[in-house]
């Protein structure tokens, strides 16, 4: 249950940001929070990460839409079996592909919002993706390296 609560947190969040941002700026506003360097700006993204594949939006609804199934399913059944840094990246990354799916479905569309200028711009969602993502590999290193110490590989079992 916490797990689905987090995925329900990040949801929440990064849709608060984003009407936030949406309610009060128009497309390409800026906001200097740090001059030259750190910006609040409004981007209406129609492609995936960093603006990949625009004008793919059914690959882009349907893809995501599957995997964050899988994700869920996966967090609500087998949460006594799997160890729980390696549930919360899953829940991290559920809750933001959903953000991010519920804005393409809805608008066409995902807003983003941060804006460090030498890079692409993103939002809450695309944070917790990628922390979710890094905190599974991170897991899957040490999970590793336990293995190769007790010569078994448990992948993520046993609440380690």
């Amino acid at each position: 249950m916490i797990y689905l609560l987090l995925i329900v947190a990040v949801i929440v969040l990064d849709r608060v940001v984003k009407i936030a941002v949406s309610t009060n700026m128009d497309p390409g506003d800026t906001i200097p929070v740090i001059d030259h360097i750190f910006h609040i700006t409004y981007v209406q993204n129609t492609g995936a990460a960093f603006s990949m594949l625009q004008g793919h939006s059914m690959l882009l609804i349907i893809l995501p839409a599957v995997v964050i199934g899988i994700g869920i399913i996966f967090v609500c059944v087998m949460s006594k079996k799997y160890n729980k840094m390696f549930l919360v990246s899953v829940s991290l990354i559920c809750g933001g592909g959903l953000g991010n799916l519920t804005d393409r479905i809805s608008q066409g569309y995902v807003t983003d919002m941060f804006d460090f200028r030498v890079f692409p711009v993103f939002n809450v969602a695309d944070i917790c993706v990628c922390v979710g993502c890094g905190l599974m590999m991170l897991y899957m290193i040490i999970d590793m390296k336990r293995s190769e110490g007790n010569g078994s590989n448990n992948s993520g079992q046993n609440g380690r």
